[in-house]
C-alpha cells in the first residue's frame, strides 16, 4: 500500500539482501570450479579463498554487504539472523518493534517512520523529528505496534549502562564494555523543541569504527542518528567518556 512506507523499505532492503546472496552464491561456486581445476583461479577468486581461511570477509563480499567489522563466522550468524529478520517480516507483515541492527540501510527505515507520519497527520516531513522514549518492557515482550512512530531495539551502549531501575544512564559496571540498550520508542513530533537539560543527546553508528563517508544518499556510510537518552548527569560529562550506541559489535 502506498500509505505504509515501511513496505518501500522492505523492498529495498530485500533486494539489497538478495544481491549480496547471488554473490556469495556465485563466487562459492567459482571458488569450488577453480579449486577443482576446472576453471582459472582469478586474483579476486584467490583473494577470496585466502581471507576465508584467514576468518575475514572477502572483499567480492564486502562491496555488496553493510559495514560490518565481524570476523567471517560470526559475520555469517549475523547475515542469516538479518535474513531471517527480513523474511519473517515478508511472511508475517510489518513487526511490532523492528530489529534496527538487521537493516542493511537503516536511514531509510528511520525516514520511512516520518513518511507514515507525515503521510497520516497530513504535516510536511521536513517540520517533523523525534521524540525519543526508553521502554521499560523487553523487545520480547512488546506485541502491538504503536499508533504512530515505531519501537526499535537491537543497539548496544559503550561507555555506559542503562539503569532500568533509575531510567537513566549510569557508570560501566566494572569489565563491562558493551551492554544491551533497552527498546526505544520513537515518536515523530512537528516542530518539536530540544530538550536543554535532562538528556543526553547520543550518537548511533552502525560499527564501532565511529567514522564513515558521505554517501550518494547524503547520509553518512557509518553514522545513523542522534538520541536523546535521559540522564542526571550534564552531557560533557558523557561525552568525555566517549558514550555510544552501535548496532553491530565487532564479535
Amino acid at each position: 500500500m502506498y500509505e505504509e512506507s515501511m513496505n518501500t523499505v522492505l523492498q529495498q532492503e530485500a533486494i539489497r539482501f538478495n544481491k549480496l546472496i547471488v554473490e556469495i552464491h556465485s563466487s562459492l561456486s567459482e571458488l569450488r570450479r577453480a579449486l577443482q581445476g576446472l576453471v582459472v583461479m582469478s586474483a579476486d577468486l584467490e583473494a577470496a579463498a585466502n581471507a576465508m581461511f584467514n576468518n575475514q570477509v572477502p572483499d567480492i563480499w564486502t562491496k555488496k554487504a553493510y559495514p560490518s567489522l565481524k570476523p567471517l563466522a560470526s559475520w555469517v550468524e549475523d547475515l542469516v539472523e538479518r535474513i531471517s529478520f527480513i523474511q519473517k517480516w515478508v511472511d508475517e507483515g510489518v513487526p511490532a518493534a523492528f530489529w534496527i541492527s538487521g537493516f542493511y540501510f537503516p536511514q531509510a527505515f528511520i525516514t520511512g517512520t516520518l513518511q507514515n507520519y507525515a503521510r497520516k497527520s497530513k504535516i510536511p516531513i521536513d517540520t517533523l523529528a523525534f521524540d525519543f522514549h526508553v521502554m521499560k518492557k523487553e523487545a520480547k515482550d512488546i506485541h502491538a505496534r504503536p499508533s504512530e512512530g515505531c519501537y526499535i531495539y537491537g543497539l548496544f551502549l559503550e561507555g555506559a549502562r542503562w539503569s532500568r531501575k533509575d531510567h537513566e544512564l549510569r557508570e560501566s559496571n566494572d569489565k563491562e564494555l558493551f551492554m544491551q540498550m533497552a527498546p526505544i520508542k520513537l515518536q515523530p513530533v512537528a516542530k518539536r523543541v530540544t530538550p536543554s537539560e535532562g538528556i543526553y543527546t547520543i550518537p548511533c553508528y552502525k560499527t564501532l569504527l565511529r567514522a564513515g563517508m558521505l554517501s550518494t544518499t547524503g547520509h553518512s556510510t557509518n553514522f545513523v542518528l542522534a538520541l536523546e537518552i535521559p540522564s542526571s548527569h550534564d552531557e560533557s560529562h558523557w561525552i568525555k567518556r566517549g558514550v555510544a550506541l552501535f548496532c553491530s559489535l565487532n564479535y
